[in-house]
């Protein structure tokens, strides 16, 4: 009796995962590999292209960008002087990188007040909404994964003034954000998971 008891206490610690549903997946270059790996990711962003119209692969493409598919990422914490650490340079958290304010605003207008951004299926719906608000304020096709990064980079109001105009760095990762979007989509079809 006592191995078993023992045994059952071993089982219920594994299941915890101990932090390991925050590990991104093993192969973040492919689309398939990803959602057989995990099939929740998935899911949830069928749920979310139906609810939003945002297509799975820009939303892949987006948290790949963001988060690397890492739950619980953060933005790097700031230094001065090298030493003294001052805090983090954003309140950007979880696999969609969304800011304090915006996640308040995303939880206000929903309604989903529980909602939390280590959580792929609250993060791939807040996603969804802030991108379909970028199509119906910016006339910004929800296809086109690299304008709807650089709103959700920039904010919707810095895109309207163009504030990603003079950041050569950000529009090469626009650009490599919708390279992994058509990249993702045609994995995706050639699995049958489209």
């Amino acid at each position: 009796m006592n191995n078993y008891l023992k045994l059952a206490i071993v089982m219920l610690v594994a299941s915890c995962g101990g932090g390991g549903s925050y590990k991104a997946p093993r192969n973040l270059e492919n689309a398939c590999a990803i959602t057989a790996e995990r099939p929740a990711y998935l899911r949830a962003m069928r749920e979310t292209e139906r609810r939003w119209g945002i297509p799975i692969a820009v939303q892949m493409a987006t948290i790949h960008q963001e988060s690397r598919f890492v739950g619980n990422a953060r933005t790097p914490h700031q230094f001065a002087l090298g030493i003294i650490p001052m805090g983090r340079q954003s309140s950007a958290f979880g696999y969609s990188q969304a800011l304090d304010n915006t996640w308040d605003e995303y939880r206000r207008a929903t309604g989903n007040r529980r909602a939390r951004r280590d959580n792929i299926r609250d993060a791939t719906d807040f996603m969804g909404w802030y991108m379909d608000g970028t199509t119906r304020r910016l006339g910004i096709s929800k296809r086109d994964a690299a304008n709807q990064y650089l709103a959700y980079h920039e904010g919707r109001g810095g895109f309207s003034r163009g504030s990603h105009l003079n950041k050569s760095w950000l529009l090469r990762v626009s650009g490599d954000v919708q390279r992994r979007s058509e990249m993702y989509h045609a994995q995706l079809r050639s699995c049958g998971r489209l």
